[in-house]
């Protein structure tokens, strides 16, 4: 799991997946706005002139030298909702990216966000 207090300094490392295939690099993390506490990741893929921002969650990640290994599948995850690297996510959107996942979806405090971008 990724540590608040280390979110910077693993941002640009390399994000892979369960058997060590890069998926891209680690963009920004989302936190959950009921708990402060990482929940999903932007990882940025594609090719140079046509990156985007794909979300994965960070639940059971694990934080080596240079990695970010999540516990979801290289293609799974490059399937997931994206952005373009300018874009802002809509909060209508947020539950599409827990769908893909297979997690339950439950907005935020008051109705509002469940994800905040740290």
């Amino acid at each position: 799991m990724i540590q608040p207090a280390d979110i910077r300094e693993w941002r640009d490392q390399d994000v892979v997946d369960e058997q060590g295939r890069k998926i891209g690099v680690l963009e920004a993390i989302y936190v959950a706005t009921s708990t402060d506490e990482p929940a999903m990741a932007t990882v940025r893929t594609g090719l140079p002139t046509r990156h985007r921002l794909v979300f994965v969650p960070v639940d059971d990640a694990v934080v080596g030298p240079g990695y970010v290994r999540v516990s979801y599948t290289r293609s799974l995850v490059k399937k997931a909702p994206s952005l373009g690297m300018d874009d802002v996510l809509p909060a209508e959107q947020e539950g599409a990216i827990f769908q893909h996942y297979g997690k339950t979806y439950q907005s935020g405090p008051g109705g509002g966000r469940q994800l905040a971008r740290r």
